[in-house]
């Protein structure tokens, strides 16, 4: 049995934050996990920049429900899904994702938890586990599974190194060459041709 694993925000859909940074005009919120590899101290950041200029987490649901998935995004998920178990596993929170999520077909997501005030305001975060993405891969892994993972920035690279291969898709120039183990994919295509390769390696393989 073979499993996908992908990330979210720059893989399939747009980065929220960044969308959110122009939205607002507020140039700080477009720094990302592919910026701060400490996803709390990004994190708090955030929070604490929220704070400041009054936004709640509608104002930042707001921005989302316009949002579109990357163009080709869809077709490439629904053609993993044919052959492949697919889950996403992302930085991301299940406040924030529905919409996207909807768009997508709903994949499987395993994400995180805001902590939200009467009031609406953003006060604090709950991470579903720390490291989960490398976790959820070696726990797959531990069922038997042969996973195949992709995705972007820093916060990506565990669960690529985890993975039975792992591969970058759009990712900066900087993580490409911090990360060259890696291979770097700039297309939907492309990707699913090294997948596919992985994948009947790791088949051979375990047949042998």
């Amino acid at each position: 049995m073979q499993i996908v694993c992908l990330d979210l925000e720059g893989v399939l859909v747009p980065e929220i934050w960044i969308e959110f940074s122009q939205r607002t005009g507020i140039a700080e919120f477009s720094r990302t996990t592919r910026d701060e590899p400490d996803y709390d101290k990004l994190m708090r950041f955030r929070i604490q920049l929220l704070e400041q200029h009054g936004l709640k987490l509608a104002d930042i649901q707001g921005v989302i429900s316009g949002m579109s998935p990357l163009p080709g995004a869809k077709a490439f998920l629904d053609s993993l899904r044919e052959r492949y178990q697919v889950i996403i596993l992302s930085d991301t929170f299940y406040e924030f994702a529905d919409p996207l999520m909807r768009q997508l077909g709903r994949p499987t997501l395993f994400c995180h938890r805001l902590l939200v005030d009467e009031a609406g305001f953003v006060r604090d975060y709950r991470l579903r586990q720390p490291d989960q993405k490398r976790h959820a891969v070696q726990a797959l892994k531990g069922l038997n599974f042969q996973v195949f993972a992709a995705g972007d920035s820093y916060n990506d690279t565990g669960m690529l190194g985890a993975a039975d291969a792992g591969f970058l898709i759009h990712p900066p120039s900087a993580i490409a060459q911090q990360f060259p183990q890696f291979k770097a994919h700039h297309g939907y295509e492309e990707l699913r041709e090294s997948i596919d390769a992985a994948a009947a390696h790791a088949a051979r393989q375990a047949g042998a």
